[in-house]
């Protein structure tokens, strides 16, 4: 059965590295469109169709979907602090739109990446769970928003499938939890949360872009389907930080708090964060990202096949030299808007 596939994003992260996989995998049934903002920014050697423009633009969620019966809907704009206006017009709005101009097109299946952290702590084993917004996250809430309109919509003739990712590692990222930890390792004021004993479920690119294939291509899923994705083994976050403090000379953090004090911390940064040049040191969204989310790949592997290949080491070993190689010296807790894979 042939395929035609639209994916969203196509330059960022995520979508990037579907692009590349589904290069890989080419054969005459699954035609890729990558949709962007900007062709240029496309890997090299891609040679499918491309369908340049920008998700805000109503003419442009038209015509970007003629003719597609899967939407893999990559594109982002992601913010760890504040930014609640720039994260409802620059991803809310454009997706909920999307999904509605997906359905007006009869679209077959629309696959959406969202987070393990959407209902974390107590319900995230669970992928089909509901998210529980918080009130310290706006973006975190417009990805839960979109999760519920896939809910409520699932049953107007499009297969709704919801991936909850583990944190984005890898080559090609320069967002996240990494970049935004390394910096403030250098401070050493950052401490270890809860002594560092919870898991972060950390997932490369490649994973990444096998799940969303598969949960593209699975036949017989329910009308909602939703599943966690994760890399093949979860470390604590003790063994992350051990291993970048190690390998690449960043200083260990020196002393310990309970997931209460560091909300609480994170809490009196971010009050003080008007009176202040830089950005907090630590924000509750960041110590939320720390907290166990018992996520598994059980139900993706039993559903989808999907058995993921790369060892957290390998990917933030990329990710980090992929920094270093183009002189990372910090970044801002929200992807800056002219970058944006919209």
């Amino acid at each position: 059965m042939s395929h035609t596939i639209v994916v969203t994003g196509a330059t960022g992260f995520a979508g990037s590295h579907v692009i590349e996989e589904l290069m890989r995998i080419a054969h005459k049934d699954i035609h890729v469109i990558a949709a962007c903002r900007d062709r240029r920014k496309l890997l090299p050697g891609f040679t499918g169709e491309v369908r340049e423009g920008d998700l805000r633009d109503s003419d442009y969620r038209d015509r970007v979907l003629v003719g597609a019966d899967i939407v893999c809907h990559c594109a982002a704009w992601s913010s760890l602090y504040g930014n609640k206006k720039q994260s409802r017009q620059l991803f809310l709005e454009p997706s909920l739109a999307l999904i509605d101009k997906a359905l007006e097109w009869r679209v077959k299946r629309f696959v959406f990446i969202s987070t393990t952290s959407a209902a974390a702590p107590t319900h995230s084993h669970e992928p089909l769970s509901p998210g529980i917004k918080r009130r310290f996250w706006p973006h975190l809430n417009n990805i839960i928003n979109i999760e519920n309109t896939m809910r409520e919509n699932a049953q107007r003739g499009m297969s709704m499938v919801n991936l909850r990712l583990g944190l984005f590692a890898g080559k090609r990222y320069s967002l996240g939890l990494l970049p935004v930890l390394l910096p403030r390792l250098r401070t050493r004021l950052t401490p270890w949360v809860a002594g560092g004993r919870t898991g972060l479920p950390l997932v490369a690119g490649k994973d990444i872009a096998q799940a969303v294939i598969r949960a593209a291509l699975a036949p017989n899923l329910q009308v909602y389907e939703a599943f966690n994705i994760v890399g093949p083994e979860i470390p604590s976050s003790r063994e992350v930080i051990n291993y970048i403090c190690e390998n690449y000379g960043y200083p260990k953090p020196v002393f310990s708090a309970p997931f209460a004090a560091a909300h609480g911390f994170a809490w009196l940064m971010e009050m003080l964060n008007p009176l202040l040049p830089w950005e907090p040191l630590l924000t509750r969204s960041i110590v939320h990202l720390l907290k166990d989310t018992h996520a598994s790949n059980d139900k993706a592997e039993q559903m989808l096949g999907y058995r993921p290949d790369i060892h957290w080491k390998q990917a933030v070993d990329e990710q980090i030299q992929a920094m270093q190689a183009d002189g990372f010296t910090g970044m801002k807790l929200s992807k800056p808007v002219n970058e944006r894979d919209l």
